[in-house]
């Protein structure tokens, strides 16, 4: 979570934990396929220390190209692939729960879900509360603003409303200079929302992962790059459970994470969305 949390972000998150009572996701550990997203996946392995059960894995909705619905109305992404990779790998059964990054992280923390994986940063603060896989992908944060617009660094941002998604590290980097540059934050669950934002005026500039700006860009958001931060917000993501629970998970993940680096597989599912 932003090591600053306005009223807006805490509405939000309980807005999210709402949703995923809601939903009536069953149990951890043995699950149902009781949810409106479920995707499924196992193997003939039987050598992880996971396999056999079934867990129940929470996502976000819209966070190319990590997980996103594309044109085919599948739903898709790094971390949906390699999820499925490695569950096949392993021998390991899931549900994958679309929910938004903060419902995800509700799910988690009330025992609806197993496990989080959608681009979830690793930070001294998580790793109080969380226990992470091994990192699958290293990442830092940008901010943008509309392409073409009077916006051209982050000196054009003083005095400015800006946009961030609540609980990331581009939100804690647009708190961290908020008072250097006198900036009023506005907090979205989902990135679509928050580029929408931008898109229409009311925010000058959005703080974003890097790698999921430039997928963007890429596909023609109408965007452009003003600032990033390498150093002090670059941080690897992971796979999560809540810390001293599903062990087992975290050890099938770090195997088959291995496995599909060492046969190469791993830079085939990257590369399908980020060109190296």
């Amino acid at each position: 979570m932003s090591k600053s949390m306005s009223r807006r972000s805490f509405l939000a998150l309980m807005g999210g934990s709402a949703a995923v009572l809601g939903l009536g996701l069953v149990g951890c550990g043995g699950g149902s396929n009781g949810s409106a997203s479920t995707s499924a996946a196992s193997g003939s392995a039987s050598t992880a220390s996971g396999s056999g059960k079934k867990y129940i894995v929470a996502t976000d909705t819209t966070f190319a190209p990590f997980e996103f619905t594309d044109k085919d109305n599948n739903f898709v992404g790094i971390d949906v692939d390699l999820l499925a990779a490695i569950a096949s790998e392993e021998g390991f059964e899931y549900d994958l729960q679309s929910l938004g990054f903060d419902a995800a992280v509700a799910a988690l923390e009330s025992n609806q879900a197993d496990a989080v994986i959608a681009g979830m940063s690793i930070t001294d603060t998580r790793k109080k509360k969380y226990d992470f896989s091994d990192p699958y992908y290293e990442s830092y944060v940008c901010a943008a603003a509309k392409d073409g617009g009077d916006v051209k660094s982050l000196d054009d941002l003083k005095g400015k409303t800006v946009a961030a998604k609540t609980g990331t590290q581009s939100a804690d980097w647009a708190e961290s200079i908020k008072g250097d540059y006198n900036l009023t934050i506005t907090y979205f669950d989902q990135s679509d929302m928050m580029y929408q934002d931008v898109q229409a005026g009311n925010s000058a500039a959005c703080f974003e992962d890097y790698p999921v700006m430039v997928y963007g860009i890429t596909q023609g958001n109408g965007f452009t790059i003003i600032g990033e931060d390498k150093d002090n917000f670059a941080s690897p993501y992971a796979f999560a459970v809540m810390k001293g629970k599903n062990s087992e998970l975290i050890e099938a993940f770090n195997k088959g994470l291995k496995s599909l680096k060492d046969s190469g597989k791993y830079d085939e599912i990257v590369n399908k969305y980020l060109k190296a």
